[in-house]
């Protein structure tokens, strides 16, 4: 008789969370239809733009495609150390800011300014890459070992505010740097004014170039940018597949008492995590530097916001889906400044965000075991 309770009494909660989806979908349907119009959401008017100028799209896809490239590798490093230790990092978005502060620190000390050749440039921005990775790499390495090891075993909670207040610090940090303009005059006369970077990635219209005649702008500046995120995209999807630091790295993402079993060094694995998480940091802050030639000690926290979302929409702990994610959120945020209301961006994209989770609640590629990290 019991069992044939428990038997009947089983589909309950499935129907329970199946009427709770359908009014959580028809309380957002009725969110954008209220708050659509004031929010640019005008169907009519966007197809009307799009018929008249459909090379805007076009225009607006390629900026979104280079920007999302770089939110994806800041999100590539919230989804490594989440794959590894379950901890989502919020000072990796300050981290990014502190990598753009030291990039134009090098710079200036080159004396190189806006008009230089990029032969010229060139090794000043070598010099920048190495110095912007190792600092951001070493600054992650003492916040693991000084912030987040202590507290590996402790509840959740505790870890997740000691990586807030390391966030603080950071952007502090970024705020102390921004007002040394004695000794680092290209740092301007405010602390926490926004930083002239100097342009020197060349601006060749490659359309033009190849004599095609279009309203569409695709520059060397635009495809530098984004071959050298797909670099790092890709060397780091290969170093996580194809290497023993990368199986171990998956081993340990998986199971970390059995790989410590395995005679994996696993403290010497979440070192090695933070440590190309910390120059993945690095490198984004001196591609965003020299690609949106403005930075601001403030702006790790939009970035990181942006990155973060991109790691859970892609699905938390997968590294394509860290990329996917990015290159998502930089188009629907182009789409959304040029179509909609540049106001109401950020709200689009997390509205976006609760769409698809609330349809696939692991993300879209969701946890891959072979791709976690």
């Amino acid at each position: 008789m019991i069992n044939t309770i428990d038997k009947q009494t089983k589909p309950a909660p499935a129907k329970k969370i199946a009427w709770q989806k359908i009014i959580l979908y028809i309380g957002v349907i009725y969110l954008v239809l209220l708050i659509g119009p004031i929010a640019g959401f005008d169907i009519p008017r966007i197809l009307g733009e799009i018929k008249a100028n459909p090379t805007l799209l076009i225009q607006q896809l390629l900026i979104g495609l280079v920007n999302g490239a770089i939110i994806a590798i800041i999100a590539l490093g919230y989804t490594m150390v989440y794959g590894i230790i379950e901890l989502i990092n919020f000072a990796h978005g300050d981290l990014y800011m502190l990598g753009a502060f030291a990039s134009l620190t090098v710079i200036g000390a080159f004396g190189i300014t806006d008009g230089a050749s990029l032969a010229v440039a060139l090794p000043a921005i070598i010099v920048a890459l190495i110095i912007s990775t190792g600092l951001c790499a070493g600054l992650n390495i003492l916040t693991e070992r000084y912030a987040y090891r202590p507290l590996r075993n402790a509840p959740r909670l505790a870890p997740l505010i000691s990586a807030i207040g390391v966030s603080f610090i950071f952007q502090n940090l970024g705020l102390f740097w921004g007002g040394l303009k004695s000794f680092i005059p290209v740092m301007g006369v405010n602390a926490a004014a926004p930083k002239s970077f100097p342009d020197l990635l060349p601006r060749i219209d490659i359309l033009e170039y190849f004599n095609i005649q279009s309203t569409i702008q695709f520059t060397t500046k635009d495809l530098i940018v984004l071959i050298c995120a797909l670099v790092l995209m890709v060397g780091l999807h290969l170093f996580v597949q194809y290497t023993r630091w990368g199986k171990a790295m998956r081993a340990t993402a998986q199971n970390r008492d059995a790989a410590k079993m395995m005679g994996i060094n696993v403290n010497g694995i979440i070192v090695l995590t933070f440590f190309i998480g910390g120059m993945l940091a690095g490198s984004a802050g001196l591609l965003v530097g020299l690609y949106n030639n403005t930075i601001v000690f403030t702006m790790g926290f939009t970035a990181g916001l942006r990155a973060f979302t991109a790691a859970v929409l892609g699905g938390i702990g997968n590294i394509i889906g860290a990329m996917l994610g990015g290159v998502l959120i930089g188009v629907l945020s182009a789409l959304s400044d040029q179509y909609f209301s540049s106001r109401w961006t950020n709200a689009w994209v997390f509205a976006v965000l609760v769409i698809i989770l609330a349809l696939r609640p692991g993300g879209l590629l969701g946890e891959n075991v072979q791709e976690k990290v």
